[in-house]
């Protein structure tokens, strides 16, 4: 029974599809992150989204904004807010390199995906970015598609 759940909970794996269309991704940190018993129960049903979510620095901490966590639906009147900000656990030598790297302009922190590690614990792996401009999303349209026909090709 622990097996088939913990298999269960490895196919976990939620993607920001958009961040690496909109942003070109120059290094990635795997980070804890704190939630309450309901959200890491929809986390494991797969029910959430990190559409249009982002990280901000308060106080020296690195939170979690915007990121979509369905009500758990056998929960009680304790239920979670679906989009409250999330702290999220990084050692502090990671957090002071964030937090200067973030001070550059045009430079933003994403998260790209979430899922659930061996021990059972909802990671989520961010990533320092930067804005692509228009032809770079032309370009990456354009490798996408090339990535297609040859697919195609290769499968007749």
């Amino acid at each position: 029974m622990a097996n088939k759940k913990l298999q269960l909970d490895r196919r976990v794996n939620i993607k920001n599809r958009r961040a690496t269309f909109d942003y070109e991704i120059l290094d990635r940190y795997t980070a804890g992150i704190v939630l309450v018993g309901s959200e890491i129960k929809s986390i494991r049903l797969g029910k959430a989204g990190l559409a249009d979510s982002y990280c901000f620095f308060a106080n020296g901490e690195l939170w979690l904004k915007n990121m979509y966590i369905a009500e758990y639906f056998y929960a009680t009147y304790n239920n979670h807010q679906e989009r409250r900000d999330r702290k999220l656990l990084l050692s502090r030598k990671e957090l002071a390199k964030l937090e200067s790297s973030v001070k550059t302009p045009g430079v933003t922190i994403v998260p790209l995906s979430v899922f659930i590690n061996d021990r059972g614990y909802a990671k989520v792996v961010i990533g320092v970015a930067r804005g692509k401009k228009l032809y770079d999303k032309r370009a990456s349209i354009k490798e996408r598609e090339d990535k297609r026909t040859l697919a195609r090709i290769m499968k007749h």
